[in-house]
This record gives C-alpha cells, structure tokens and sequence, in this order.
C-alpha cells in the first residue's frame, strides 16, 4: 500500500467521523426522540395490557366489557415497573360513596378516578339502577414519566380523603345535601425517604360535589413534583375510555342516537352516528361528551385542553354494549412545583331545559334540527316551552300530547282553512279547465293549453299556488314535531293506555321472527297513524274529484307513502306515532267543519262574479303569449 493511499483512506476516515459529528443530535433532539420512544413503548404496553384484560375477561366469562382488573396493577417487581411509585403499585382496592340529590358517586382508591356513577331515581329498561360510568367498562386516568419510566395512575393505588367546611371526615358514606358541598381528595404520592410516602409532594384528583346539580368539578393538581415527574415536561395526556352500555328498551334508536359530540373553541359538532371514526384536534377544545340517546357524559374544561383525538368503534354482535369511544386529552402543566387544570364532569340526562341552564351549549347535542334554522327556532321557542308548561299540571303525557296537538292545530287553523278554501275552488272550477284539455288535446298545443287555463285561473280570482304555500308553511312544525318527540327526555318510560314507553315502540305482539323493513314487534299506534292517513287521502281524493291521467301516479304514491312509513315508524318512539295519528284525526274534524262553514253555492257565484270583471294581464301572461307567438310562428315557417 503506497502512501497516496494511506492518506486518502485517512481523510476518507476523516471525513466520516467529522460528517457524523456534525450530524449527531442535540441534546434536544435527543430528548425528543427519547420521548417518542417512549411513546411508542407506552402505546405497545397500553395494547398488551388491554388485549391481556379483555382476554382474561373473556376466558372467566365474568363481563363482557373492557374491564381493567386490579391484579393487572401489581407488577412482579414494583420498583423497577413504577420506580418512584413502587409504594403506590401495592395496596388493597376500596371505595368510598358520595351521594346528592341526583348522583351517587363511587370513587375507588385505585386510580383516584371515579368506579361507578349512578342516577338515582331512574332504571334502565329492564328496571335495573341506571349506571353512567361504570368500572368495568370504563378507563379513566392521566399518564407521565418519571425518571424514563412511564406511569399511569389508572394503575397506581391513591389516598382518598374528604373534606367539608375544611374539616376531614373520615367515613367512608356521605350523603351532600341543603346546598352544600364536599370535597373528595385523591392523592397520589411518591416514596419519600426509606421508599416511605412523602405527603408534601402529589399528584391529587380533587372532585368537588354539589348538593343539587348535574355538574362535578374535577381539578388535576400538581404539587412539588419537580424531580419526581420528568423536567421537560409541559403536558400530561388524559385517557378517557367507555364501552357504552344499552340502557333503552329499543336498541335500534339508542344505537343510532349514540356518538361522541365535542366543543371547539368555535362550535360543537359530532362523529356521525353508528360510526367508527377517528379525529384529531390540534387546537383547542372546550368538551367532550360521550353521548347516548337520553344521557350523556361529558368531560368540560375550565379554559380549553390543548389538543386531543377521539375515536368510537361499533361493538359487533352484542345488543348489551352500544358504542367504544375513547378521548385522549392534553392537559397543559405550567409547573411541576404547583399546577392547576381545571375540569367539570357532568353526568345527567339530555333535557334541554337542564343542558341550556350551563351556556355551555350543551343542548345542541340533543337532535332538535339545528342543521334547518327554521325547525330548530320551533322547538326550542314554541314546541318545548308550550310543552314544558303543560308538564307543570300534573297530568299523562299522553294527555300532554293531545293538548299540544289542538293547540297547534289551533294556531294553523287559517292556514288549514285557507288550503280548503283553495281546494274547494279547484274543484269548483274542474269542469271548466277538462273542458280546456279537449280544446288543446294534442301535444304541441300545451302551451296553449297552460295559458288557456292560467287565464281562466285568473279571471275567476282563483291562484292555484294559494293550496301549496300553507302546505309548505306547515312543513316546518311537522318536522320540528318529528324530532322533538324521538328525543324528548320528558316522554322516556311515560306510559300511556297500551305504551309503556313513550319515547320507544308500542307492542302489542311481539312476531316470533323478523320482517325486513319492518321489525319483530307490531306497533299499534304506528298501525292506527297508517290507517287514518290512509283515510285522510282517500277523502281527500274523492272530494278533489281527480281523474285525470297525469294525476294516476301521484294518487297510488299517496296512497303508496304511508304504507311505507309503517316499516319506517313501528321501531320509533310510540309518542310520535300517537301524535301523528292525533293530527289526522283533527285533521278529519276540520274537513267537515269547512265543509259545512264554507257555503260552495255563494263560493261559485263569486267566481262567475270575477269573471265578469276586467283582468289586467300579468307580466307573466304576457310572456306566456309571447312565448306561444314564437312558437306560432315557427311552425308556420315549418
């Protein structure tokens, strides 16, 4: 080897170790990748821990749920698994209850989180205590390092203290109530000297319960913690995890009103129900609500987490569990030697009068029609006071709806009364326009035709449009009805003559088999609604006399449409059928009063009347004859 060669692979040596000097990490970066890499062992350990719960749930056929049992906390080796911790790994499970007006609240010692939310004085639809948040199928806990090992408190065991007027009570039941509050400390501590507790520094999971409210105040507090957590760090993740459980008798509609909704710092949204979707938010945000059909539970924040994601999953081949949702929130830590993150739970049911009490807007996850400005200005000004005031007499739901039905028939009497008048001159004046179609049979005279008829229409005084406009103007509150009363709080477990439940199908036989399109049960209510729109249109028709062609296919739809709303509404709430079937049978009503008030002799005669007067041509009109002169003369040149 001559010595060119020697000093080129000396400066080729060179050159390598100086390039991968100047390409090595800072100390930052180095930090950051030691982070990600820590993440990435956090996310496999969380999938192994679950997937081992879940698998051991399933091998003892104890709950079929995502259940975090307390034997997975204790590691073989609790020093080196939660290194400051270790004291926190091994301890017994307790728990401890807090009851108000409205909630009893279970808290356990491990973790620090809540274990059980119950509301009392409501059952599920097989007259079971109704749980919100339950222990076996919910996660709930923050995550950390702490000298590169990851803790989570989900898995570590806290001291659970309460105070009142800032005196500690040491039982173990308390029941809040004259307006009062208490204070339910859970504090997680790191080993001290001779791996003892050193009180002066935690982590604390203060929950502050009120006497008579939905809402529970729920701070994070972070105390000198500086040296125990890692230094570098701004934020701590918090996992919220719940496997849905069915609580209403219809699993279909329960099914499809449950998603997760969430507030920005601009507007609350949702993940589309019945599906499994995932977002991400690098901004921030106010709430997040796991939300069923008539409860909810919601994770409100003081200021705003800083970003986050949620997801939801189906739960195939199960008619226990409805949804999987998950949230993984970022909290953000000004210290490690005094932090404050406060948060609000709130665990009640989707009413809107208690929702709207917050100005939080939380009312908006409720389905009122908020994407159709007009139907939801219905319901939250006319629909739901009207109703609410109903409710203050004590009497049957079903009686409330009968009353709100009138009421609202009521007030769009003129508009009924002026759709008859309509009609009644329609038919009045069919004799003369068949008389027109066997002027212009053929095909090229239509616009003869139309013009020959709009003329008469207008010499008479009659507007053929005057029938549609009220029809359109009631379409709005028909719709506003159709979704207040699906999602009406007031109507869930009313009963009502053979309903049990108001707010799910009525059955009167339940089929031993299912019929596609339209259930497994027969819903008499939904029947009764089916029949008396069938006799509306048939009436309807017979006094409009139509049997010309052209109106052949719009009758069989009509006669068509409410057979098929009768698959479509034998699984909905019975209360909306009922009130459905209420408004034909009014409807009815109203036909014969007209038919009696409105004198069609005197109706006539003011029609010929009107066409003895002088008509000024519409613009319209005149386009219309200047139209058929160019047609004219295009033919002719023809």
């Amino acid at each position: 080897m001559d010595k060119n060669t020697v000093i080129g692979l000396v400066l080729i040596f060179g050159l390598f170790i100086g390039f991968s000097i100047w390409n090595a990490p800072s100390a930052e970066e180095k930090a950051a990748l030691q982070n990600k890499q820590d993440s990435i062992v956090l996310a496999q350990k969380e999938e192994i821990r679950i997937n081992d719960s879940i698998a051991k749930i399933e091998n003892n056929n104890i709950k079929d749920s995502l259940k975090i049992d307390s034997n997975t906390t204790v590691a073989s080796n609790p020093q080196s698994q939660n290194g400051s911790f270790s004291n926190a790994a091994i301890n017994t499970e307790s728990f401890t209850t807090v009851e108000n007006k409205y909630t009893k609240f279970t808290f356990s010692n491990l973790g620090g989180r809540l274990s059980s939310v119950e509301l009392k004085g409501i059952k599920t639809y097989d007259s079971k205590p109704l749980l919100l948040f339950n222990a076996d199928s919910n996660y709930f806990g923050v995550s950390f390092f702490s000298n590169s090992l990851l803790i989570e408190s989900q898995r570590l065991y806290f001291d659970i203290s309460t105070s009142y007027d800032n005196k500690s009570e040491p039982k173990n039941n308390f029941v809040v109530k004259d307006k009062d509050s208490l204070i339910v400390h859970c504090r997680l501590y790191p080993n001290g000297a001779d791996s003892l507790q050193d009180t002066s520094k935690y982590i604390e999971f203060a929950y502050t319960i009120y006497s008579e409210n939905y809402m529970t105040k729920l701070s994070l507090n972070i105390v000198n913690m500086r040296n125990i957590i890692q230094d570098n760090t701004t934020s701590m993740e918090l996992t919220w995890k719940s496997k849905l459980q069915r609580l209403e008798k219809s699993y279909k509609n329960e099914h499809e009103n449950t998603t997760i909704y969430y507030k920005d710092s601009e507007d609350v949204a949702n993940i589309p129900e019945t599906k499994s979707e995932k977002k991400n938010f690098t901004t921030g945000l106010k709430w997040v609500s796991f939300k069923q059909h008539f409860f909810s539970s919601t994770l409100i924040a003081t200021d705003l987490f800083e970003s986050g994601e949620i997801e939801t999953k189906e739960t195939p081949n199960s008619d226990k569990f409805l949804m999987e949702m998950r949230a993984n929130l970022v909290i953000p830590i000004t210290s490690l030697d005094k932090s404050e993150f406060d948060m609000t739970w709130y665990f009640g049911p989707n009413k809107y009068s208690v929702l709207r009490s917050y100005n939080l807007d939380l009312e908006r996850q409720i389905p009122l029609g908020w994407s159709f400005a007009p139907m939801a200005w219905i319901n939250r000004f006319a629909v739901i006071p009207v109703f609410n005031w109903l409710e203050n007499y004590g009497w049957n739901y079903g009686i409330i709806i009968l009353i709100l039905t009138i009421l609202l028939k009521i007030v769009l009497l003129p508009i009924a009364y002026k759709t008859y008048l309509s009609s009644a001159k329609m038919r009045l004046l069919k004799p003369e326009i068949e008389e027109i179609s066997k002027r212009y049979p053929k095909t090229e005279d239509a616009m003869k035709k139309q013009q020959a008829t709009m003329a008469l229409q207008k010499k008479a005084g009659v507007n053929p449009m005057a029938g549609c406009i009220p029809m359109l103007l009631q379409l709005p509150i028909l719709l506003a009805l159709f979704r207040f009363f699906p999602a009406a709080f007031e109507l869930r477990q009313q009963s009502f003559l053979w309903a049990d439940d108001l707010s799910a199908y009525d059955s009167i036989y339940n089929l031993p088999f299912d019929v596609p399109f339209y259930g497994d049960h027969v819903s008499l209510f939904t029947i009764l609604m089916t029949a008396a729109t069938l006799l509306y249109t048939k009436l309807n028709n017979d006094m409009m006399n139509t049997g010309a062609q052209n109106m052949k296919a719009m009758k069989i739809m009509m006669y068509v449409m409410p057979v098929m709303f009768l698959g479509i509404f034998n699984n909905y709430a019975a209360g909306l059928s009922y009130y459905y079937f209420l408004v034909n049978v009014i409807t009815f009503l109203q036909m014969f009063i007209f038919r009696y008030v409105v004198n069609e002799d005197k109706l006539h005669k003011q029609i010929e009347a009107n066409k003895l007067k002088p008509v000024k041509k519409s613009s319209w009109a005149k386009r219309l004859e200047d139209m058929q002169k160019v047609q004219q003369q295009n033919t002719k040149r023809k």
